[in-house]
């Protein structure tokens, strides 16, 4: 076992590829996954069509085959490099996944506060803003904070395109040394380590809002 530990250098720049990939997948997922949630509620039908062909897509096909029509596909239109490619990828199929939790979490309002609103003389643009959106996005932590983990779980496929993350490391490592059990042990401990703290961080902010929430 104190063998094991002179190889966690070499897991330290992988794990720290690991959350580069990670965040910028989420936060392309969110950029996308917003505006796609409201297309989805639109009474404008192209839109809603659009939008649901998007997350009918993305859902119906497996991260992987998605990620290599982005690396492999696109290099006929423009050069991607593997990392832009692995983000691009992990944050357009979040994307279709947060796109439902926000919907699902809009819907979930009561539409008495919607009628409320108007009748204050706010527009509907405003009603959203300030009384739908504030309750929707508590009521959307909790699975967002599910979708971030699966994310970053998913960034391991970054590895089939010769992305150096915590698989793709301990993969190599174990080529060497031929102790490819106790390096997949190593990559584990890495992302339990990093899911761990993510809950954390996710609990907390619901635990925030709460308590802001029954202040009020």
């Amino acid at each position: 076992m104190p063998d094991l530990f002179r190889y966690i250098p070499y897991f330290l720049p992988a794990a720290w590829m690991t959350l580069v990939i990670t965040s910028f997948g989420i936060l392309i997922g969110l950029l996308i996954g917003f505006p796609i949630s409201l297309a989805r509620l639109s009474k404008n039908k192209a839109a809603e069509l659009a939008a649901k062909a998007y997350i009918g897509f993305i859902r119906g096909t497996p991260l992987l085959l998605q990620l290599f029509f982005i690396y492999f596909g696109l290099v006929r239109l423009i050069r991607l490099d593997p990392l832009p490619s692995a983000a691009l990828a992990l944050g357009i199929h979040n994307g279709a996944y947060i796109a439902e939790i926000f919907r699902g979490a809009i819907q979930s309002v009561d539409k008495g506060q919607i009628e409320a609103g108007r009748a204050l003389g706010m527009s509907k643009a405003q009603t959203l803003r300030r009384i739908i959106l504030p309750q929707a996005f508590r009521r959307a932590l909790p699975p967002l904070g599910n979708q971030f983990i699966i994310a970053l779980k998913d960034s391991s496929l970054a590895s089939t395109i010769s992305i150096r993350e915590l698989v793709l490391t301990s993969r190599q490592l174990a080529s060497s040394n031929y102790m490819m059990m106790e390096m997949l042990m190593l990559a584990a401990v890495f992302y339990l380590i990093m899911t761990g703290a993510l809950s954390f961080i996710v609990h907390r902010i619901e635990y925030k809002m709460s308590v802001g929430e029954r202040a009020v």
